[in-house]
């Protein structure tokens, strides 16, 4: 398992950015896919955004395409989300996971390292 440390959440307006980081312990970083999900108060954890272990290949929850972009620095051991043009239906706990395998999955309950969360907040 790897140990994973979110940064960057904040409150921001509507219409604006925000880049999370999530920083990996460990040096097998590279061998393990990478996601962000949030949950945001009275729902489920959703799936945002993916990266595959290579960073060749990402995915998407519709809400959030051409709006957010998630890459890695496997030379780093970090992870990030960049989210534009925010909405307030983003507001949420934006939690980042990572799995042990070469594929995304977009049911939280495979990935088996999780963060403590950031909280994002957009104001209308």
């Amino acid at each position: 398992q790897v140990q994973l440390v979110e940064s960057g959440g904040g409150l921001v307006q509507a219409g604006g950015s925000l880049r999370l980081s999530c920083a990996a312990s460990g040096r097998t970083f590279s061998s393990y896919s990478m996601g962000w999900f949030r949950q945001a108060p009275g729902k489920e954890r959703e799936f945002v955004a993916g990266v595959t272990w290579t960073g060749g290949n990402t995915f998407y929850a519709d809400s959030v395409k051409g709006r957010f972009t998630i890459s890695r620095d496997n030379g780093k051991n970090t992870a990030y989300l960049q989210m534009n043009s925010l909405k307030p239906e983003d507001t949420a706990v934006y939690y980042c996971a990572a799995n042990k395998d070469t594929i995304v999955e977009i049911t939280p309950m495979f990935w088996g390292s999780w963060g403590q969360g950031t909280q994002v907040t957009v104001s209308s």
